[in-house]
């Protein structure tokens, strides 16, 4: 059998070389980087969100970039088909929240060790520092691949898993894209997605480093339409705002080119507002005697209490038994309906994910060969699939990098 070239050490290529490896190929890995999995190190914080304990209609669902082009690579090797394969190698895991799957250990480090004795166990002839600049092809078939020292290296087929444009420093810089689009394929515009938001206000700046716990937030366009809700962590920047409930809005977003569209926060989802109401009455009896400013330590984070407090246009040296029903309405309504207007995304090095790549009409979608180029496989983020936070895009990586191993 003839020789299969994998181009990127990232969850895609490891598994396709893993998976063609293991039916008697000859694999080599190329990885430009000085060792592999780099951005799978730093996936969920380091914990790495190996994949979600949904079931296939579920990932489909939160898969908005292509979701149904997925569907062969989801049913051949599904998100318990992937927990299985690393709990067999040893690697034992856990669910948390949202169906998130993690290592037992909270390690990433251990989901690239199995991985990488995956590899060493099948025979996979690993080079790192070996960044190809082209893959080769002779009347519509692939030959092999040049490497930036101008070697060449032969092959019957190639599988594409370089990833997309997001976190450059860990390899991913899109040049997968233009490889494809020498081929003849085509690639649809690349944005960011899975991103911080920018913001207008100006008094965001001065919640720089506040992170909110518990707080539910909602995204409303133009219409007054909700676009999105969510309830949990967020984090004000000093350019707007991000942590895990803006990363996962950011992509509903992305239709509206992160414009034009109003960001509702509510600081207190546990109450209503008639019950919030009776809260504030009962902490400005509590402090009655108080300035204004010195009267919502119970109610606030302190970093918070200055922005509130400008933003309810209340004095802050009036003392609290002079604020009128109408003031403390206001007051009650702020909490409850904080809104901040989003003018746009951060750059897509910043991004988790991108969105866009190369067009799945041009891919088969139950081999992940190109339609274009005989013997040429894609895998992972370089395709234009793309998906909400929660274990869901390495679930894809792994997915269709085990397809375009077994059918190489």
């Amino acid at each position: 059998m003839g020789k299969v070239i994998v181009i990127g050490g990232g969850p895609a290529g490891m598994m396709a070389a893993g998976i063609a490896a293991g039916r008697g190929r000859d694999v080599i890995l190329l990885e430009k980087n000085n060792r592999l999995g780099k951005k799978l190190l730093i996936s969920g914080k380091g914990r790495c969100n190996i994949t979600n304990d949904t079931d296939v209609e579920g990932l489909i669902e939160n898969t908005p970039g292509n979701g149904n082009f997925l569907y062969s690579a989801f049913y051949t090797f599904s998100n318990q088909d992937l927990i299985d394969f690393f709990n067999q190698k040893g690697l034992s895991t856990k669910v948390e929240r949202g169906g998130r799957v993690f290592p037992e250990s909270d390690s990433s480090r251990d989901v690239l060790n199995t991985l990488m004795s995956f590899l060493n166990s099948n025979g996979v002839r690993i080079n790192t520092d070996a960044a190809v600049t082209e893959i080769l092809s002779q009347e519509n078939k692939v030959t092999g691949v040049r490497l930036s020292d101008g070697s060449t290296l032969e092959a019957e087929s190639v599988i594409l898993a370089v990833g997309g444009m997001s976190y450059p420093g860990t390899g991913s810089t899109g040049d997968g894209y233009e490889m494809a689009r020498k081929l003849g394929h085509t690639v649809t515009p690349l944005k960011p997605s899975l991103v911080p938001l920018i913001t207008r206000e100006e008094w965001i700046h001065d919640l720089q480093g506040l992170s909110l716990k518990n707080v539910a937030v909602s995204f409303k366009n133009n219409n007054g339409k909700v676009i999105y809700d969510d309830f949990g962590e967020m984090i004000f920047t000093h350019f707007g705002v991000s942590g895990p409930v803006i990363l996962s809005a950011s992509r509903h977003l992305l239709s509206y080119d992160f414009r034009n569209v109003d960001l509702i926060l509510d600081l207190k989802p546990a109450l209503t507002w008639e019950k919030l109401d009776e809260r504030v009455q009962r902490d400005f009896d509590k402090y009655s005697r108080k300035q204004f400013k010195n009267s919502l330590d119970d109610l606030l984070p302190q970093k918070f209490i200055p922005v509130i407090i400008r933003l309810s246009e209340i004095n802050p040296e009036k003392p609290v038994h002079q604020i009128t029903k109408e003031e403390r309405k206001k007051l009650v309504t702020l909490l409850k309906y904080l809104k901040i207007t989003i003018v746009g995304a951060r750059p897509i090095k910043e991004a988790i994910v991108t969105a866009g790549g190369i067009k799945t009409s041009e891919i088969n979608p139950s081999t992940m060969e190109s339609k274009k180029i005989g013997g040429l496989f894609m895998a992972g983020e370089v395709i234009d699939v793309d998906a909400y936070t929660g274990g869901f895009n390495l679930t894809i990586a792994f997915s269709t990098g085990y397809l375009a191993g077994l059918n190489c």
